[in-house]
């Protein structure tokens, strides 16, 4: 299987210092999808001005811990903002989850709100708006042109990681320095 073929659920992609749009510039998005058809994925590093509250109070979900009210929203991407997505490790079952990867969850239904406000969510989440989606073949025209890296990634990094450091993270674990990147695209 080629580099392009193959499947890049599971992985980073590491916005390239080309990308000049505001919500995919030094971003990091953790892939969830990618096959023929197109593929979707969430910006993991860009926090809204939302905390988890504000949803909460939205939807009506009741929530006595501090901790959990304070927790950041993500914006996963401009595609559909006002449909919500928890990125989470595996614990509980809920309507609309599916595993990403060993160990990562994605669900698209409300009912792991109630479960994370009282305590009894997954251990670690991210509760993300929108996504990032591509046509068939365009995220693979945007690889051509340079304009994302590719990283493995793990639960430490989505989970545990400050959002403002998880770009350099997975950047440095690809082993190069980033000054040495040029400035314009284009492939050989």
């Amino acid at each position: 299987m080629t580099q392009q073929n193959a499947s890049l659920v599971d992985k980073c992609l590491i916005a390239t210092p080309a990308i000049k749009d505001p919500i995919f510039a030094s971003s990091l998005v953790y892939m969830c999808e990618h096959s023929e058809n197109g593929s979707m994925g969430l910006v993991v590093n860009h926090e809204t001005s939302q905390v988890l509250d504000d949803i909460f109070t939205q939807l009506d979900i009741k929530c006595e811990d501090e901790a959990i009210k304070n927790q950041p929203v993500f914006i996963g991407g401009p595609v559909q903002l006002e449909q919500g997505f928890v990125l989470h490790s595996s614990t509980g079952r809920w309507q609309n989850s599916v595993e990403v990867s060993s160990g990562v969850n994605l669900t698209s239904s409300l009912d792991i709100l109630p479960s994370i406000a009282a305590g009894k969510g997954p251990d670690d989440y991210l509760v993300i708006l929108g996504f990032s989606g591509w046509a068939s073949g365009q995220l693979e025209a945007e690889l051509q042109q340079n304009s994302w890296l590719t990283s493995t990634c793990d639960a430490d990094l989505l989970f545990h990681q400050k959002p403002e450091h998880k770009w350099q993270i997975a950047f440095d674990s690809l082993g190069f320095d980033i000054n040495m990147l040029s400035p314009v695209s284009g492939n050989a």
